[in-house]
């Protein structure tokens, strides 16, 4: 009984940050310019935006995939 009840749960909050995502990608359609490395590069800024959040995320992935095997 709980398990259901913890997927739905993850389900309604899943449904809550996917519409959050849809929000604010819409609201930054724009395009702006950004400058990586020697590259200027123009895209909208929702991509950008999207873009700094999985190396983020990929980069606390493998940080914390590096510390947790050094601890064993």
């Amino acid at each position: 009984m709980k398990s259901s009840k913890k997927g739905k749960v993850k389900l309604i909050a899943i449904i809550v940050l996917a519409v959050f995502a849809v929000i604010i990608f819409w609201q930054n359609r724009e395009p702006v310019d950004a400058q990586i490395l020697l590259l200027r590069i123009h895209m909208s800024r929702a991509l950008l935006l999207m873009l700094t959040f999985v190396l983020g995320f990929l980069t606390g992935v493998l940080v914390t995939g590096n510390f947790l095997r050094r601890k064993k």
